[in-house]
């Protein structure tokens, strides 16, 4: 199978999205595609061969005359093989919400240049993830940047997704391209630790151990979470561009798509993103520029231009039903893999009581908790700053 694709293009002949997150890193981004996935449709955790293709009843991309399914990684250190070839010492890192495969890189390997922002690398040689030791995937996800997505030319026909199918896909990916048998560790943050989640439940024999960091086993029963992204839907659909348009505006040059109502969205999300008292720190003259306006002046909404630029509103549209319909709680007593929970205390969007409520259902894990200034943004600095939690979790579970 081609390993280089083309985004599809607008009509001003410019790709609607990229395929990846970090240009610089491009050339480590790999990709892979599944014939006849089926998208949305129903798992059963437990039947392993009935979702083997995807969930029961899903759609395929090929039914709606798109290509198959792809999906996207990079991939780094040492495989250990067993007598058949296969890698049984990988580790997995799923992506963030609006993450993919490059950025964690960035944020987490030695060689990412944003690794300050985590307190340090978590990846690398020698490093508490030990590239000399295990073989680091991390993973792109269904819905945005190498992964198939909604503006690679379906918009609101593609089909409703679950992070099940993201998780699942991923699987293919491993088994199929990277002859992977075995999964040490599945982690990640935000979205990437519900994912964390999913892992264990559909394929425990697959995966020894996870640990979910700011995650949440239930959308579906908090409330407040939802609350945000259904305030963050609603804005950008409240452009001019996408409500003239009922959201098929692809016709249109990206300058022209509904960019505000992306603006709006992100806005809204970044209001509770760090803890109250640190956005106090910074002031207006810093805060004004992730501020929406419709007619912005000076710095107003300054740095969420870039946001505009670089996503699509059908993407986030589609990732946030899927974020919303997520509830794996039923699922946790059953979760044998060895599990670490880490959460930041004060994290505003994910809070920390149902993260803890989650480690006591599953059986013999962890849970450890810090704070920090930057709420939800500190989940990429919970290894290091748990790093004793961490280490002597590694230990317990062979890692």
């Amino acid at each position: 199978m081609p390993s280089r694709y083309k985004s599809p293009s607008v009509s001003d002949g410019r790709p609607v999205t990229a395929l990846w997150g970090v240009r610089s890193l491009k050339r480590l981004k790999e990709f892979h595609t599944i014939q006849d996935f089926r998208l949305g449709g129903t798992y059963r955790p437990g039947e392993e061969a009935d979702y083997e293709f995807g969930g029961e009843g899903g759609v395929t991309l090929e039914s709606l005359g798109a290509a198959p399914l792809r999906t996207a990684y990079v991939a780094c250190g040492t495989p250990e093989r067993d007598s058949s070839g296969r890698i049984t010492n990988a580790i997995i890192i799923s992506p963030y919400y609006n993450g993919d495969a490059t950025w964690f890189y960035y944020y987490w390997h030695d060689a990412g240049k944003g690794n300050d922002f985590s307190l340090g690398p978590v990846v690398g040689p020698g490093k508490l993830i030990d590239t000399n030791k295990f073989y680091v995937i991390f993973l792109d996800a269904l819905g945005l940047w190498g992964a198939s997505k909604p503006s690679n030319g379906l918009g609101l026909r593609f089909p409703r997704y679950t992070l099940f199918d993201c998780v699942q896909a991923n699987y293919r990916l491993l088994r199929d391209k990277l002859n992977v048998a075995k999964v040490r560790l599945a982690t990640g943050v935000s979205m990437g630790a519900m994912q964390s989640y999913v892992w264990a439940i559909l394929h425990p024999d697959f995966v020894d151990a996870i640990m979910p960091i700011g995650g949440t086993a239930s959308v579906v029963k908090d409330p407040v979470l939802r609350w945000m992204f259904q305030l963050m839907s609603a804005a950008m659909q409240s452009d001019p561009v996408w409500r003239e348009t009922n959201g098929d505006y692809y016709h249109l040059p990206k300058s022209r798509h509904p960019n505000q109502g992306m603006m709006f969205g992100w806005s809204i999300l970044q209001h509770t993103a760090y803890d109250p008292d640190f956005r106090l720190e910074q002031g207006w003259s810093e805060v004004e520029k992730e501020v929406f306006s419709w007619k912005p002046e000076g710095d107003r909404g300054l740095l969420l231009k870039e946001r505009a630029r670089n996503y699509d509103v059908n993407d986030l549209l589609a990732r946030n039903k899927a974020q919303e319909a997520f509830d794996i709680d039923e699922y946790l007593p059953a979760i044998r893999s060895c599990t670490l929970i880490l959460h930041v205390k004060n994290d505003l969007w994910i809070r920390s009581e149902p993260a803890r409520a989650a480690s006591l259902r599953i059986p013999g894990a962890r849970y450890a908790e810090f704070e920090s200034p930057l709420a939800h943004f500190a989940v990429f600095r919970a290894p290091n700053v748990l790093r004793e939690e961490v280490s002597e979790f590694f230990r317990e579970a062979g890692l």
